[in-house]
Formats: structure tokens, sequence, C-alpha cells
């Protein structure tokens, strides 16, 4: 009776996630300190002190133990061991710190538990390139392209206080209203799931001092995994018309790529610049958005405001434009980026005059 009454009070869900990530994050924070999980400070980090690194485990642990407790998809159980393989790639690579090559294989094996085996994918590409369904093949690699995109989005947006966890709320929300709104109940169930934990977690590394944490890799990858699945599962209900009339949306897949403008549209403006000073595309530097903003002045609290605010700008733009041409809301969503990414290089310009 108790589960049947949670279930119909969505928000409930989140409440008790909220509640196990409060209850297992001190625990966390502790086995870090006590183990040596913890990121200390260098040359692109600016906190104080030796931070512990493995917030992505309470991440994990708290969603998929409130996912089991509800249990309210079947067979999913594939999805669930994507999900925890991706979360210990992501650790692996925090305590070891893995060679690109190596973590991209890594998430690609994590994939295919999504993509193969759960058969979550991309089938549909809504008359793109005037392709709509695709063969198993393309169909196998398109998915596993824009799953290791997203992580590695998420994963390289992970620079500052709460911005990853303030985006992956945010996106969470998005799809959360999204699918209870189109009659999707257990996909709105598990972006809950996952906004309970993420609160948690914004909180502890925004405004913890003693038991300040990082989500590192095994956090990042793991939303970034989730969120993949989100726009997997958006844009096939989209094609195939699963969802009701007034909520079917013509341009889904530039829909799910509004919503994710900030880390995708960075991380491609990133590579392009490292390709062009002939370095690698994964070499770390301090190019980011949110390290640019930093250079104007703000703090980590504005920056990931700032952020969070045009997040929301771009989520309402594909919202509006959910029935244009894909191509059109493209054009739109990448220009207003390329000239928000121009007015800020002049306004650092402009302060590196002045200081100077």
């Amino acid at each position: 009776m108790i589960q049947e009454f949670i279930l119909h009070h969505s928000y409930l869900i989140g409440l008790v996630s909220f509640l196990l990530g409060l209850m297992f994050m001190p625990v966390v924070v502790r086995v870090a300190k006590a183990k040596g999980f913890v990121v200390r400070p260098n040359k692109r980090m600016s906190h104080e002190g030796a931070i512990p690194n493995i917030g992505g485990l309470n991440i994990c642990f708290s969603f998929m133990l409130t996912y089991l407790i509800f249990n309210h998809v079947e067979n999913n159980h594939f999805f669930l061991i994507g999900l925890f393989a991706i979360m210990v790639i992501g650790f692996i690579d925090d305590v070891l710190v893995l060679r690109p090559l190596a973590k991209l294989l890594g998430e690609g094996l994590a994939g295919i538990a999504l993509i193969g085996f759960e058969d979550l994918r991309i089938t549909h590409l809504h008359g793109l390139f005037g392709i709509e369904e695709m063969g198993i093949i393309p169909s196998y690699l398109i998915s596993m392209f824009i799953l290791l995109a997203i992580i590695n989005a998420i994963n390289l947006i992970d620079g500052i206080d709460g911005l990853a966890s303030g985006l992956g709320i945010l996106y969470c929300l998005f799809f959360a209203f999204y699918f209870s709104l189109s009659g999707e109940t257990e996909w709105s169930y598990i972006a809950i799931e996952m906004i309970g934990v993420l609160i948690v977690f914004f909180i502890y590394n925004v405004f913890g001092k003693r038991e300040k944490i990082f989500m590192g890799d095994s956090g990042s990858l793991l939303l970034g995994y989730l969120l993949t699945a989100f726009v997997f599962h958006f844009c096939e209900i989209n094609a195939y018309h699963i969802v009701p009339e007034t909520m079917h949306m013509n341009a889904a897949p530039a829909v799910a790529i509004c919503v994710l403008t900030v880390p995708i549209f960075d991380t491609i403006r990133v590579s392009i610049t490292r390709i062009k000073k002939h370095k690698s595309p994964f070499e770390p530097d301090k190019n980011h958005i949110h390290h640019l903003l930093l250079r104007t002045g703000l703090n980590h609290i504005q920056t990931t405001s700032v952020l969070l605010s045009v997040s929301l700008l771009f989520i309402a733009l594909g919202i509006i434009g959910r029935n244009w041409n894909i191509w059109v809301l493209l054009a739109v969503d990448f220009s207003i980026a390329t000239c928000l990414t121009l007015l800020l290089w002049r306004i650092i310009n402009k302060k590196m005059l002045i200081e100077s």
C-alpha cells in the first residue's frame, strides 16, 4: 500500500532517493578520505585541501536502490548492468587515471549493455538526410556514437562546483515532465529518482565545507549514460508516434540537442580548438565555457547559475521549435550558442585590456 501510494505521488519517489542519498553520503565521504580517494589542488583546480572525488558512488547506489525498491520497470536488467558498469569505469579512472582510448573502450563496453542487450537505441532518423527507419548495423553504430558523445560531453562539463549536477537536475526535470505528460510514467520515475540523489550531491558539492565532495568520473559518466537512455527513448517514442498527439515533437532529435546544448556545443568547440592547435581533442585545458566565465570574474556559484539559466533558454527554444524543420531548429540553436560564445570572448578581451 505504501509503495502504491508513493507511485501515485511520484514526487515522493524523489524524496525516497534524496533520503537514501542523504543517509549514504557521509559514509562515502568518510571511506573516500580513509582510502585516499581524493583529489588534491593542481594547476587545473582552484579548491583547497584534499577533496573526495567519488561522489558518483553515492549517486549510483542510492539511485539503483530506489529503482529496485519500487521495481517499476520489468526486464530492465541490462540497463542496470550498463549503469553499474559505466560507474565502475569512471571509478577506475578516478583512482588510476585511464588513458583516453582505454576509457572510451570501457564506455563502449558499457554501452553494449544498453544498445545491444537492452535494445534501447536510435532506429529512426526522423527524415534527416532523407532517412527514416534504419537497418540494424547503422542503428547500432549511430547509437554508440551518440552514447559516447553525450557521456563525454557531460564528463567534460564537470569542471566547477554544482555545474554537472545542476545541469543533470535540470535535464532530468525536463525528461521527467515530458515522460509523465506523455504517459511514459515508468521513465518519469527513473528521472525523478535521479533528481533526488543529484540534489543531495549538489548540496554537498556546492555548500559542503568539511564534507565537500566531487562527482568524479564515476558520477559524470553515469549521468551521461542515463541521459543518453532518456534521449534514445525520447526520440523513439516521437519517431513512432507512441506519445499523445499533443505531446508529439516532429523535431525530437533537434529538441534533444537543444536540451543538451551547453555540454554538446562546448565539447564541439573545445575539440575543434584543440585540433586547430595540433593538440589531441582529449588533452585537458582551461578553455571550457565554465573556465571562460570564471575569467570574467565570476565565482563558481555565479558561473553555474549563468550556465543553468542559459540552459533554460535553450530548453525553451527546443519546446518552442519542437515542430519546426529539424535543420532550422539546429541552425537557430547553434547560431545562438555561437553568438553567446562570441559575446563572452568580447567581454573577456575587454576585461584583459582594462587590466593591462
